[in-house]
């Protein structure tokens, strides 16, 4: 008797064909844009506005204009910059380490994901750069000769690590990503029938013919970019909290902060790209590439890294007991019970028990349901920033420089224009490129339509014909 084994569901659905792929992505590309595109678009821009008014203000007037006091040097600016740069933190891990892992669902997914990583981490450099008061000299960051006797920077602090953790990170991503949209480049490129399309196209695509020597380069310098990338989803923020770990302030000085704030960058991140990707399906007519499948397994990683984030909450509450220092008892016991307990408690209803809600099967394959959950989870981890910078300085040693802090019109502008700014590039990346890797998911056809939709030999020799051809496409 013989066994057939068991198989997952197929990761891309409907029956599709290699030519059916290329035109249904290709499609976003060529097409006018359409209404519910255009919708969204308006609204980034509206948030765009926002943004530039209040940046207009920031240097104009200055960071007066921003709610920081004596006591609070450090709030909403920060709180949002650690925020985007976790966002980022899941476009690597789904194109590095799933690409290593050779997971095959992330093949629908990787490039958005990709995408939303280079935007947020162009977010996330905004606050610093804006917070310096003299961005024009943000330059100085950087160790280079200079005539100021040499003035160099301090290569003991955690804030230069961060620029040189993140401007790598960013790097790499960029690289990562433009290499994976190479190939789709060309093949919009053979399939444009306007003269502006086609020249434009063919210098992005870099003279790609679709050879064998082609793609045998492609595949290598992918997974020597996945190796290089793969530390840096450990090790950017982990760096990233070095900026509070290593300092002596109670609630900040922990040696759980790396480790923590890795899995709080990876929980968040996959939390923005099911928002992404479940308004992209819907908007773009995807569905049968971005599956229930990935939308479950995306939920999975958010249940595994929710739950490492719920213990690290309770750990810092334990360490701090244990630890027998009263200032540090009180930071923690302030976080909770004080004035921000509000904060604390909407922190813990969104990053812990919201996300629990996953372990249902019929929660995790329910569109409306991760939709709202995956909103719910970036507002419980933009909350965590706020607690932990916020609340850990606003009451110091000395009661009589207690003070709180409350955001000014132009730090909310500041940070609304920042989500404005990162749906506006997110928006023209998906008309303008293509949004899912045609390549990539051609290559797991097989493997997965073609075991519930068998073809005939002539059709199997005719898609293996436009799968070879996968640059050429004069359909």
């Amino acid at each position: 008797m013989q066994h057939v084994s068991p198989i997952r569901e197929p990761l891309v659905t409907g029956g599709k064909t290699y030519h059916d792929i290329t035109e249904d992505v290709c499609r976003q590309v060529e097409a006018k844009p359409n209404v519910r595109w255009a919708a969204a678009l308006a609204v980034a821009l509206v948030g765009l506005a926002i943004f530039i008014y209040s940046v207009y203000r920031t240097l104009w007037y200055g960071i007066g204009e921003w709610g920081l006091n004596k006591t609070v040097g450090w709030a909403w600016d920060i709180t949002n910059f650690v925020w985007w740069v976790g966002i980022g933190h899941a476009g690597t891990l789904i194109s590095a380490i799933l690409l290593l892992f050779r997971q095959k669902w992330r093949t629908s997914i990787n490039r958005a994901a990709e995408a939303m990583t280079i935007f947020a981490v162009i977010c996330a450099a905004m606050f610093p750069v804006l917070h310096m008061g003299r961005p024009w000299l943000a330059y100085w960051v950087l160790p280079l000769p200079n005539t100021f006797g040499s003035l160099w920077v301090n290569f003991n602090s955690p804030l230069l690590w961060d620029v040189f953790a993140i401007s790598t990170y960013f790097s790499v991503s960029l690289v990562f990503w433009y290499i994976g949209l190479i190939p789709d480049f060309a093949t919009i490129r053979d399939r444009a029938t306007g003269p502006i399309a086609r020249r434009a196209y063919a210098l992005l695509s870099f003279g790609w013919t679709g050879s064998a020597k082609h793609w045998s380069r492609y595949e290598t310098v992918s997974l020597i970019l996945a190796g290089l990338a793969t530390p840096l989803v450990l090790s950017v923020h982990t760096i990233v909290s070095f900026d509070f770990a290593t300092s002596v302030i109670p609630g900040w000085h922990t040696t759980i902060f790396p480790p923590y704030f890795v899995a709080g960058a990876i929980f968040s991140g996959f939390a923005m790209v099911l928002t992404l990707m479940i308004i992209t399906r819907k908007v773009f007519y995807l569905e049968d590439y971005i599956t229930l499948e990935h939308i479950e397994s995306m939920n999975k990683v958010i249940i595994l890294t929710g739950s490492i984030v719920g213990i690290a909450y309770t750990t810092e509450f334990f360490i701090a007991w244990y630890s027998g220092v009263e200032y540090e008892q009180y930071a923690f016991i302030n976080r909770a019970f004080g004035p921000y307990w509000w904060a604390y408690w909407s922190m813990m209803t969104c990053n812990v028990i919201t996300p629990q809600l996953f372990w249902f099967r019929k929660i995790r394959r329910s569109l409306t349901a991760t939709f709202i959950i995956s909103i719910f989870v970036n507002i419980g981890m933009w909350f965590e920033r706020f607690v932990i910078i916020v609340t850990s300085l606003h009451r110091d040693y000395l009661p009589s420089s207690w003070a709180m802090f409350s955001p000014t019109i132009i730090d909310v502008g500041v940070y609304v224009g920042t989500i404005g700014l990162f749906f506006t590039l997110f928006l023209l990346f998906c008309k303008f490129f293509p949004v899912i890797n045609m390549a990539e998911v051609k290559a797991i056809l097989k493997s997965s339509s073609e075991v519930k939709h068998p073809k005939s030999a002539a059709t199997m020799h005719a898609t293996d014909k436009d799968l070879n051809s996968n640059t050429h496409h004069n359909e």
